[in-house]
């Protein structure tokens, strides 16, 4: 069995690593889109998903033959966005005794009463961003709405679908306890992780990317370096 951790693996390998109801809680971000690729006699280069061009800066490829040689270089976004199947819901429902999982109403999940909104505060009505984001839970409670602006700190943004610590840090209050065991399958950025480590809970996380990992995995590291002298210095 895998340690306490995080790791560059894919989440449904890592998974299988764990007993039955062994994580008290998995906080989940799984992509929902479906990424389309180029035709068949392009080779199948991926090319395309939901969030279109907007996401250019946050990783590309280069790739001429779309639109013909004469056009250059062209930077499309990887095509990484591809929602997960059924079987991850099943290992994912195995594995851990509650559930949050963002996106939730992009999937067949059971019906609950005890959603989750995170309201965007500075995101208008008239700008391409959503204004809010629905997370699914196994709770049985009331739903709730968590307020604050998507933009963390100047330079901190570096993945197309990065949540804001203080996100998470809301959930964590609400929803877990210190000692809980934690499970993130998609960590991108690293936000989840961050508020477990800062609540006291022990936790697992997966990113399958290699760069997003590399950026994450510094993230964190970072955090807990600045919690620890926190810590050491007694709060003060």
């Amino acid at each position: 069995m895998l340690d306490f951790g995080f790791y560059n693996m894919d989440c449904m390998a890592g998974m299988k690593e764990f007993p039955d109801n062994y994580f008290d809680l998995a906080i989940v971000d799984p992509p929902y889109g479906d990424a389309k690729e180029l035709s068949d006699n392009s080779g199948g280069v991926p090319h395309w998903n939901r969030f279109g061009p907007w996401f250019d800066r946050y990783k590309g490829i280069e790739d001429r033959r779309w639109m013909g040689e004469e056009a250059g270089p062209v930077k499309k976004i990887i095509a990484w966005d591809v929602a997960p199947g059924e079987d991850y819901f099943r290992e994912l429902f195995r594995v851990s005794r509650n559930q949050i999982i963002w996106g939730g109403n992009y999937f067949r999940l059971p019906p609950t009463r005890c959603f989750l909104v995170w309201r965007k505060l500075t995101i208008s009505e008239g700008f391409t961003m959503a204004m809010a984001e629905y997370a699914w839970t196994s709770f049985d409670g009331n739903a709730k709405v968590y307020e604050c602006a998507p933009q963390g700190k100047p330079g901190d943004r570096f993945h197309p679908t990065q949540k804001p610590v203080d996100l998470y840090r809301w959930i964590m209050g609400r929803y877990a306890k210190a000692g809980d065991k934690i499970l993130d399958t998609h960590v991108g950025s690293a936000s989840s992780l961050i508020a477990a480590h800062e609540a006291g809970c022990p936790f697992v996380g997966f990113e399958i990317d290699s760069e997003y990992y590399r950026k994450a995995n510094a993230r964190l590291e970072a955090a807990m370096a600045q919690t620890t002298i926190w810590d050491f210095l007694g709060g003060k």
